[in-house]
């Protein structure tokens, strides 16, 4: 893979977690906000963009979107096999919810 192969992947990305942060802001905005970790006025901006600011946006070199799990401890207890698989989803999510929303800089 060369380095244009790799600008055009980061784009795709862009773009498909823009749309996908837009579907689950417009289908519930408080669900969508925590699932993506974003403040409300982060969410509202996201969730107003036009299609050519979306565009714009995705055409980024740069990754949009972030790895929440960047506690080691975090990541590898939601990564060993579970004991109880049931709850794994639960824990996941207890997890996050301690983790603060993303604001604007």
């Amino acid at each position: 893979m060369n380095h244009l192969d790799t600008l055009e992947s980061i784009r795709e990305v862009n773009l498909s977690y823009i749309m996908l942060a837009q579907r689950l802001l417009r289908e519930d905005k408080a669900i969508g906000m925590f699932r993506l970790g974003l403040s409300s006025e982060l969410a509202g901006l996201l969730a107003g963009l036009t299609l050519p600011q979306i565009v714009k946006l995705a055409s980024s070199d740069q990754l949009l979107c972030f790895f929440r799990f960047n506690d080691f401890t975090m990541l590898s207890a939601l990564t060993q096999p579970a004991k109880h698989a049931d709850i794994a989803p639960t824990h996941a999510a207890i997890l996050l919810a301690g983790q603060p929303a993303a604001q604007f800089a």
